[in-house]
């Protein structure tokens, strides 16, 4: 068994690595947050109830259940949030992205 050394550059990485919430690691490419990414917002804010997304169609959801009152929240709130749907390029933004997502 051999102890490998870790050099000072690694060691710094390790210690100022952001959670996974706030990197690529834990989006999803179609918006929203992954599996990895609300472990990660979990574990930095204990008590916190941070769900999945709810992207079942609003046609196939009960119209008083939680999910569909969840989703009805959420795209009240991100709706009216400030900020382009469209980046410089063209692309979705992240808040388009999740709006779709969440089929709002």
């Amino acid at each position: 068994m051999t102890k490998q050394k870790t050099t000072a550059r690694q060691a710094a990485t390790k210690a100022y690595k952001t959670a996974a919430w706030t990197r690529k690691e834990g989006k999803n490419p179609e918006g929203g947050l992954n599996a990895a990414g609300i472990a990660s917002y979990r574990r930095q804010n204990p008590g916190s109830k941070l769900s999945m997304a709810v992207t079942t169609p609003p046609s196939k959801l009960k119209p008083n259940s939680k999910a569909a009152k969840r989703r009805k929240s959420f795209c009240a709130r991100m709706s009216g949030m400030p900020g382009p749907m469209k980046d410089s390029k063209g692309r979705p933004t992240r808040k388009a992205l999740s709006l779709r997502k969440w089929n709002c």
